[in-house]
């Protein structure tokens, strides 16, 4: 007799698109912290955390509890329609800690590709123009303008047809594939010569730690460069934090790393634990550029997650979890760097707070380990140009015993020296 999850995947192959898919063929039926359940009773130790949307665990209390004191209140309205205090107050909260010159202002939208589309509509109302410049192996979304700054065709943008325009894409610094800043730059001389004047260039938009590209970390200096680059054009810097924002790097935001501040930022994920919310913050003259009615939608800053978003940032706060995250990122870099001398097919180990990678020298290797790591209770994620990156987004609230049961897991895999 065929089990619950084989049942279920049966039903979703018939129901669903193949272009939903789907990493594991189990189904979840609950989840606390970092541990997933299945619908057969099974458990694993969540080191995926819904794509970094988990930073403060599955169903944490306080935001359990967030919701439900919101639930008893109202669950829409929509924010342009009537308005509520808890949005406003959420903004003050976020123009108070994101790391921004000066003055700034924060709207309110659902996914992380949206965030980054209304940026991008920022920009260009700010500036008056139509240029946007990001970087190969980048990742901003899955709707066409996201899509076309997205520096990865498979599976992105395959099958979808032409893109949108006045989008062009320089070479993200990366010492393992050997790009140097120099390079970097001399990419973004070679868009303003071959492709588009930079004064017609709105924004330059990067992440700076790459998430589907590799956890590739962009060096300081080349933000800085960057920076100075941009204001000689002046050309507005969007820092898409989507998947570093909240404590992942062991800052609230990635780019209090850096010297140098973005004028935008976008940020989603583990902004409301698990619930869909979005973000734009950016300084106030140029978030204020678009008219009344530009910028909206109908669920954006939808009050259930508005109240989540709230009780994130009082448990990042509370139970010190940038302290925490850079605390386990250092245990986990240290337990993979020994790992490296005793395994040739790791090749190098990146990291910042607990946004960590692992790269091997193929992409089967990575897809073994994380066979291997499935069938022994932990869930990892690939990542990188050529999926031969382990990606570890763990709960920054995972108890220790359990973290440390999660490196146990990885080093019996990989102790055996490879060929």
């Amino acid at each position: 007799m065929e089990g619950k999850n084989s049942q279920l995947q049966q039903r979703k192959d018939d129901a669903l698109p193949r272009g939903t898919g789907n990493l594991c063929q189990w189904y979840v039926e609950q989840a606390e912290n970092a541990t997933l359940r299945d619908v057969e009773g099974n458990s694993w130790i969540d080191f995926a955390g819904g794509i970094a949307v988990l930073n403060t665990g599955h169903r944490h209390p306080r935001i359990v509890q967030a919701i439900a004191h919101q639930l008893e209140k109202f669950t829409h309205t929509a924010f342009q329609v009537t308005p509520y205090e808890s949005y406003v107050a959420l903004a003050e909260r976020i123009n108070q800690r994101v790391p921004i010159a000066g003055k700034a202002k924060t709207a309110f939208f659902s996914t992380g590709a949206e965030a980054v589309e209304n940026a991008v509509k920022v920009a260009r109302a700010a500036t008056r123009r139509h240029g946007i410049i990001t970087f190969g192996n980048a990742f901003h979304g899955r709707t066409f303008m996201t899509m076309a700054m997205t520096g990865k065709v498979a599976p992105y943008k395959r099958d979808f047809g032409p893109m949108p325009a006045s989008v062009f894409h320089a070479r993200y610094p990366n010492s393992v594939s050997g790009i140097s800043i120099d390079d970097a730059l001399a990419s973004l001389d070679d868009i303003f010569t071959q492709d588009i004047a930079p004064q017609d260039v709105a924004a330059i938009v990067l992440e700076p730690v790459q998430g589907e590209g590799g956890f590739h970390i962009a060096p300081a200096e080349f933000f800085t460069r960057l920076r100075a680059l941009a204001d000689r054009h002046g050309i507005l810097l969007i820092a898409d934090e989507v998947q570093t924002g909240f404590g992942r790097t062991g800052k609230l935001f990635a780019m209090e790393h850096y010297a140098v501040k973005a004028d935008l930022i976008t940020m989603a994920k583990s902004l409301a634990g698990g619930m869909p919310l979005s973000a734009v913050s950016g300084r106030a003259e140029i978030m204020d550029a678009p008219g009344p009615g530009g910028l909206g939608g109908t669920y954006a800053g939808n009050p259930l997650s508005i109240a989540a978003a709230h009780a994130v940032l009082d448990v990042i706060d509370e139970e010190k979890l940038c302290e925490r995250s850079a605390q386990l990122g250092a245990q986990l870099n240290t337990f993979l760097q020994q790992a490296r001398a005793h395994n040739s097919a790791i090749t190098d180990v990146r990291a910042l707070g607990s946004m960590v990678a692992v790269e091997f020298s193929d992409a089967q290797s990575a897809q073994t380990l994380q066979q291997q790591a499935m069938q022994r209770g932990l869930l990892l994620l690939t990542c990188g140009p050529q999926g031969n990156v382990i990606r570890f987004l763990y709960p920054l609230t995972i108890p220790d015993a359990q973290f440390r049961q999660a490196l146990d897991i990885l080093g019996s895999l990989l102790s055996q020296p490879q060929a």
